[in-house]
């Protein structure tokens, strides 16, 4: 799909999952008949406190009717002021504080509760507030304030751990290996420059370690050189960098519609001539430096916009690869990119023996295929062996909130997005078997570069908060790593957590959504292990190392809230 068509499609998908903001402007909403009459209650818990910062978490009960969409206010009596929050947008006017929902936690019904959570400042006293709003509807079910005892420490150091572990990793136990994490240069005009390149590939500081490139096979031959430099840059700046080259569209000429928009098929006389120009491609890249480990067959062959774009059955796929997909050398084919991995364009390549036997990949993209249950192992691939890649998604509804937040590295809805988003998708594709997960444009002002665009406010070439983000699987898990089985104390089970052994190294990625931290998360360590260490990407941290010991067969870490993190073990 085009960048400007895709922002259509995710923002109206988002319209009716609660994106309706009625207070996104500071207007009060009512709530509905009987509401303010049976109330609302309102826990205010100071969790902790440190020299001059304290942490809060914050639950509403609603007693009355449902409400869509929420504002919580409150007002502070001895100067505090809240600096960082998780599950809300949070603002503070003077005394002022305002508590607004975000997408995902935006009804509550009656007799529901919904909780988010913020650090603040303080000096000299910190009193929890005894009056609270909803919509502007003082609630009247009562508050039930707590404090901790004020101390002057800071936010807890990690302990030599001690007892039963909370983490243990399973390396007996195996599943996928793993093909790698990547993002796509630009499909339409444009290329990245060997400085983008190298940020995006490399593993040294303040570099993302992708190890995929997608890239577009022009129909136009001529335009195939404008991306030389990046993928041959990519190769030999990364470690075991992988290129997939996926085409839009055939020629125009070859088409049923004389074009190379609006979808339209290949005809059937021409499927020799396109099984050469694929072939054409790759060895025109060969003869470049560049290998092309992967090449699609198309890319969203079940969407026809009115841009490149080409349709095709499941049956004509396979027709294709079963007949022609001999012609393309010194790559491997890839079937299908369908739009939600919809089976239907897979199946029946995967059900013929010769078909099946001249690819290498199954492919498919993201968008809608979590809401149509097929975010999970792909039986029919694993069983004869062909690895899934997820090769294409875009998210970036948060623009909704501004068009100048991706240049603030801190701003919430770009935090929530990411983390309860994409990174829960890549966890998802990884605990689904898949073997590669690979994002929509790598340089742009929403994904893990920025672009420059001034209307957005980043910085050409400098590292987003997404790819930091991003950074805690492409950075450490690495191509050739098996995912393995581990278990959970109850502790634990806040974190969704995946382990990757390879390299002599044991890799945990550890996603925290919930709004408090786990602290003291002991991990057994495998035999042999020395040496360990722990990456830490928050709204306000980006890939920071932090402090960690093996001490005994087992590593202790702090596992902040609404944070994704990365432990590596290494003999």
């Amino acid at each position: 799909m085009r960048d400007v068509k895709r922002r259509f499609r995710v923002n109206a998908a988002r319209v009716t999952t609660g994106a309706v903001l009625l207070a996104s402007a500071g207007v009060a909403v009512a709530l509905p008949a009987g509401a303010a009459a049976a109330g609302c209650s309102v826990n205010y818990a100071v969790s902790s406190e440190w020299q001059g910062g304290f942490g809060a978490n914050v639950s509403i009960t609603n007693l009355g009717d449902p409400v869509t969409s929420w504002t919580l206010t409150w007002n502070y009596s001895a100067g505090q002021r809240v600096t960082e929050a998780w599950n809300t947008t949070l603002s503070q006017s003077g005394a002022t504080v305002t508590a607004r929902n975000v997408s995902y936690n935006g009804s509550i019904p009656t007799n529901g509760t919904t909780s988010f959570g913020f650090n603040g400042s303080w000096s000299g006293s910190n009193p929890a507030p005894t009056s609270f709003a909803l919509n502007g509807v003082t609630c009247t079910g009562g508050t039930t304030p707590t404090t901790a005892p004020p101390t002057t420490t800071a936010p807890p150091t990690t302990p030599p751990p001690t007892g039963p572990a909370d983490i243990t990793v399973n390396s007996n136990t195996r599943y996928q290996t793993v093909d790698g994490f990547g993002a796509a240069t630009p499909i339409w005009g444009g290329t990245w420059s060997t400085s983008d390149t190298q940020t995006l590939v490399g593993l040294g500081p303040n570099q993302l370690g992708l190890s995929i490139v997608r890239t577009g096979i022009s129909p136009v031959s001529g335009e195939w050189s404008t991306q030389v430099n990046a993928l041959r840059t990519a190769k030999s700046s990364g470690s075991g960098v992988k290129i997939l080259a996926s085409p839009w569209t055939a020629p125009a000429e070859w088409k049923t519609n004389n074009s190379r928009i609006n979808g339209g098929k290949l005809r059937t006389d021409r499927y020799a001539d396109y099984a050469n120009h694929l072939n054409s491609y790759v060895q025109y890249m060969r003869n470049q430096g560049v290998t092309i480990d992967v090449t699609s067959v198309q890319n969203e062959p079940d969407w026809h916009p009115d841009y490149d774009s080409m349709d095709w059955s499941g049956t004509e796929l396979r027709n294709f690869v079963r007949d022609h997909g001999t012609r393309v050398q010194n790559t491997r084919l890839m079937v299908a990119e369908a739009v939600n991995l919809n089976y239907t364009y897979t199946d029946p390549t995967l059900n013929d023996t010769t078909a099946r036997n001249n690819i290498g990949y199954i492919g498919g993209h993201l968008y809608g295929t979590e809401a149509s249950g097929r975010l999970r192992s792909y039986p029919l691939a694993d069983q004869h062996n062909k690895p899934v890649w997820m090769t294409e998604w875009n998210l970036h509804a948060a623009d909704g909130n501004g068009s100048n937040i991706w240049g603030n590295p801190a701003n919430l809805a770009v935090w929530n997005e990411t983390l309860d988003d994409i990174m829960r998708t890549v966890h998802r594709s990884m605990e689904a078997n898949w073997t590669a997960y690979i994002w929509w444009y790598g340089k742009r002002y929403y994904s893990f570069i920025g672009d420059g665009e001034a209307a957005f406010g980043t910085t050409a070439g400098a590292p987003l908060k997404r790819g930091y983000a991003f950074s805690q699987y492409s950075k450490y898990v690495r191509p050739g790593y098996q995912r393995v089985a581990l278990t959970k104390s109850t502790k634990a089970n806040p974190l969704e957590v995946t382990a990757y052994t390879g390299g002599g190294k044991t890799t945990l990625v550890i996603l925290n959504r919930s709004t408090s931290a786990v602290n003291n998360a002991v991990i057994q360590v495998p035999q042999g292990v020395t040496r360990a260490e722990h990456y830490l990407t928050s709204q306000n941290a980006n890939a920071a190392s932090q402090s960690v010991s093996v001490n005994g067969g087992q590593v202790s870490v702090n596992v902040g809230a609404r944070s994704i993190s990365t432990v590596v073990l290494s003999h």
